[in-house]
């Protein structure tokens, strides 16, 4: 099972055996939990390095 966690005012939380493809379809390499950016801030891309501490805003609810 896979699962991806909004986190308030962070990054998406992905848990599960996913495959992660950029634009052009290339595998980028993951573990079996990492974190996306939404913050746009970070400087790994795309995953979150801790950049939007106190410079990002968002709280999703479905």
């Amino acid at each position: 099972m896979v699962t991806i966690k909004v986190n308030d005012n962070g990054s998406l939380r992905v848990t599960g055996n996913v495959e992660l493809v950029d634009g052009e379809v290339n595998k980028i390499e993951t573990k079996e939990t990492f974190s996306l950016c939404r913050c746009g801030l970070y400087k790994n891309k795309p995953f979150c390095d801790g950049a939007h501490k106190a410079n990002f805003e968002s709280i999703d609810r479905a």
